[in-house]
């Protein structure tokens, strides 16, 4: 299984959340998942790298060229790729994936998560999309999207293409237990 992960670059956020990282890739490892992610060496994403490593996990990490110019780019990944911008770098970090995990971060990893989003709803991505909620730190995130699909911004269907986790430990029992997404999911993409 190939997992994409989203998550930060900041080295300066709370430890636990660079913990739930490292502890994510040595779980991905273990169950013999491709970690999929941006490349990068330091925070959230240097840390889920270095866990999947320590395990002698397979590791994918996809990075834009301006950042190996400034090198950012993770050392000890073998299979570096890279690519010549930001857009080509979302494409290919979700193409091929079989599930897609948001760590906690900033605005590019909220931009790459609802990006997922949008592809799910719109039909062009099918496979589970698990946010893990270190921290509570999706919390408010949740809460937003129910007002969204409260105030009919999106159909209630909707509320479904994504769920919460709190922890490492049940990221890959929730993408097992998460069904493909509906096939006809372009009939009920406009709100209803």
């Amino acid at each position: 299984m190939r997992v994409c992960v989203y998550c930060a670059s900041s080295a300066h956020c709370d430890p636990a959340y660079r913990d739930a990282a490292y502890r994510l890739g040595e779980i991905l490892a273990d169950a013999k998942c491709t970690l999929v992610y941006g490349g990068g060496a330091i925070g959230l994403m240097g840390a889920v790298a270095d866990g999947a490593l320590s395990k002698g996990g397979d590791v994918v990490g996809i990075i834009p060229r301006f950042m190996t110019e400034v090198e950012w780019q993770h050392p000890g990944v073998a299979n570096l790729e890279v690519v010549e911008d930001m857009r080509e770098r979302k494409h290919r970090l979700l193409t091929g994936s079989d599930a897609v995990v948001a760590m906690p971060g900033g605005c590019g990893t909220l931009e790459e998560l609802f990006e997922a989003i949008t592809l799910k709803r719109l039909g062009l991505y099918f496979n589970p999309i698990v946010l893990l909620n270190t921290r509570r730190f999706y919390d408010p995130l949740q809460t937003f999207m129910q007002t969204v699909v409260d105030e009919r911004f999106l159909n209630r269907e909707h509320a479904d293409m994504w769920s919460l986790v709190d922890a490492p430990e049940d990221v890959l029992p929730r993408i097992h237990a998460t069904p493909r997404w509906h096939e006809n999911a372009r009939e009920f993409a406009a709100v209803r």
